[in-house]
């Protein structure tokens, strides 16, 4: 069986994504319009800022709206402690819509690019899962990364790729885009090449990427392959910054530090995203042991501060 779509199957997708994918083209200039030209990008916090604080996800979002910012990032796995200790989906739409946030997207690691056919069912019905959360609390955008395949070599990236589109056609029908994300210490998909390799070949409409300064490091891809992107095939960026220390083999997510702080060539990094077009949410997400020992308000205004700084260092 080929892997490559047919040209009859490419125009299949394209009418039967139109609506959903002009929704999701719409949304960044939507969003840009209210934004100053010397600012071009929205601010989002994504969850695992302020998470070894263990606060329920309602706080987390009254703490991200009280800190300044114009969206959150949650976990699934808050999504579903909410649900579980009692909370309705319903709720917590409210909750962000009158916190005046936009949920920026929804982390989730469902395995939908994993061999087995047997567990990549399951990936792709938790995937569904997900995506109807997503929606529910008026979210239009997943994070898909490679889970499931990290320790995996050699895999063939066409077919990577056709089983990234059969995840954006799921999306299709639930109003919500699954962002193909580089993770860096991953085997596969680590180097941003691979990543817009997938996304090209997957020949979507609404294929996109969810790239991040901490994992373009890790990962070994240089910022200025930003610059050959469409920033409008872009929606998030997960914005961190990392220390000189240890060196790029030895360093962890648990190291990453607000931007600014560490040596991370962050002017290069805002300028090829305006450049290219982007206009959507830089996504503060570290996991730093210390931050999560201090007050979460405290964290996330002292992330967002040092987060606009950066950016306006970066494009002065």
């Amino acid at each position: 069986m080929s892997t490559h779509p047919t040209r009859r199957e490419v125009l299949g997708y394209s009418v039967t994504a139109a609506g959903a994918a002009a929704l999701s083209i719409q949304t960044a200039p939507a969003e840009a319009a209210a934004r100053g030209e010397h600012e071009p990008f929205g601010y989002s916090l994504n969850t695992s800022t302020i998470r070894g604080q263990k606060l329920p996800l309602a706080a987390e979002i009254e703490i991200a709206a009280r800190a300044g910012y114009q969206g959150i990032e949650p976990w699934v796995t808050e999504i579903d402690e909410h649900v579980k200790a009692g909370g309705s989906l319903s709720d917590l739409r409210k909750r962000i819509e009158d916190a005046g946030l936009t949920v920026a997207g929804v982390i989730g690691f469902a395995q939908w690019i994993v061999d087995d056919e047997a567990q990549r069912a399951k990936g792709l019905e938790e995937a569904r899962r997900i995506m109807d959360l997503t929606a529910q609390i008026g979210g239009q955008r997943l994070a898909a990364p490679p889970a499931g395949v990290t320790e995996k070599d050699h895999l063939d990236l066409l077919i990577i790729a056709n089983r990234y589109r059969a995840l954006l056609q799921l999306g299709d029908k639930l109003g919500v885009t699954p962002q193909l994300e580089l993770w860096g210490f991953s085997r596969v998909l680590s180097r941003l090449s691979e990543v817009a390799f997938v996304a090209v070949e997957a020949a979507h409409p609404r294929a996109c990427i969810l790239a991040d300064s901490y994992h373009l490091y890790k990962g070994g891809s240089e910022i200025e392959g930003l610059r050959l992107l469409n920033g409008q095939a872009m929606h998030v960026f997960h914005i961190n910054d990392y220390p000189g220390k240890p060196e790029r083999k030895d360093i962890t997510d648990a190291q990453r530090v607000f931007p600014g702080d560490g040596v991370a060539p962050l002017p290069n990094l805002f300028r090829a995203l305006r450049d290219n077009g982007f206009r959507g949410m830089l996504s503060l997400e570290v996991f730093n042991r210390e931050y999560w020992t201090q007050d979460a308000l405290l964290v996330a205004r002292t992330g967002l501060e040092k987060t606009r700084e950066a950016v306006q260092r970066g494009l002065a």
